[in-house]
């Protein structure tokens, strides 16, 4: 029988694929920058093969981004705690970016384009305010 894919793995392997999908990296470039096939960035990508500490280390610099980048949002393991380490509460994952669609990249490339940060205050609080503002009832296509 399989075992399904550590939810950490997983979130660590789609944090690469949006940073990849991001910077506009395909998977055969990254996999030739890593010396690996593209079938295996998949892998990587979709958490079915854990990325080694080193792997994750040239990624990041491939990418340009610190290998922390990866783990934001990360699921919290289950396990024991000790009552010496602070305990963070876990966190939301519906909240991160967990699956993002085309639409979610073509939004981030395109608000990343502008220099100006008065301007890209204004447009997050604009649509800061249409989400707010939208019932329950609309969905995205």
């Amino acid at each position: 029988m399989k075992k399904a894919p550590d939810p950490v793995d997983r979130h660590v392997g789609h944090r690469v694929r949006i940073r990849r999908l991001l910077v506009g990296v395909s998977q055969e470039k990254l996999g030739d920058a890593l010396g690996v096939t593209f079938q295996q960035i998949q892998k990587y990508e979709k958490g079915t093969n854990r990325i080694s500490a080193s792997r994750l280390r040239q990624i990041a610099d491939v990418l340009g981004v610190p290998v922390s980048f990866f783990y934001e949002g990360a699921p919290r393991q289950e396990g024991p705690q000790t009552d010496d380490l602070p305990v963070e509460p876990a966190t939301d994952l519906a909240a991160h970016d967990v699956f993002w669609t085309s639409q979610d990249l073509q939004l981030v490339r395109a608000f990343q384009r502008i220099g100006d940060s008065q301007l890209r205050r204004r447009i997050i609080n604009l649509v800061e305010a249409i989400g707010a503002s939208a019932g329950p009832s609309d969905t995205a296509e």
